[in-house]
């Protein structure tokens, strides 16, 4: 999978890796067709810093879901 590619099955792909990774319950705000297709690289990002650590604290982890907010279409 290339994901230096802005598609849709990337960003699938992406958010649910991240919301393997962190446990996310709640992950309906986390729909790939919600995520604004420009902030693609910022997505990546985010999942590359996920994907790099071990644990999350609680305010890891709110931290993580405001800025996954902020890339929602608006």
């Amino acid at each position: 999978m290339d994901l230096s590619k802005n598609t849709p099955e990337n960003i699938e792909y992406l958010l649910g890796q991240i919301t393997e990774k962190l446990r996310m319950v709640n992950t309906g705000a986390m729909r790939p067709e919600s995520i604004n297709n420009e902030m693609y690289e910022d997505l990546r990002d985010i999942h590359e810093m996920v994907m790099k650590k071990e644990h999350f604290s609680p305010s890891e982890m709110q931290a993580l879901a405001e800025e996954i907010g902020r890339l929602r279409k608006a």
